[in-house]
């Protein structure tokens, strides 16, 4: 079981997750964070310092947020790891909670 980084995390990138993470899964694109299943240890750690609520044991995924599985594994093979809190993109307020963010995730 792994944790997985949903839609509402894309446009608003908190890294609030990132800092508590004891084992440095999160992987960070230009404007969305995922997390590497193989790497994750299930702490649950990361799921309540995210601001946007946008992070979910993977067996509790809402309806519709499946697809997220599989782009946290494809992307944390590809982006670079992060292990800092950084500050959030200055619009960030005004795309949390949006729907339909997926057209505007930056691979």
């Amino acid at each position: 079981m792994t944790f997985v980084v949903t839609e509402n995390c894309i446009k608003c990138k908190y890294t609030d997750c990132v800092e508590v993470c004891p084992v440095d899964c999160f992987y960070e694109g230009p404007n969305f964070l995922v997390i590497h299943p193989d790497e994750c240890i299930d702490c649950a750690l990361c799921e309540p310092e995210c601001p946007a609520e946008a992070i979910y044991s993977e067996d509790e995924l809402p309806e519709g947020q499946e697809q997220f599985i599989e782009i946290n594994a494809e992307l944390a093979e590809v982006w670079p790891n992060i292990t800092e809190k950084q500050d959030p993109p200055a619009d960030a307020e005004e795309w949390d909670g949006k729907p339909g963010k997926l057209e505007h995730l930056e691979r």
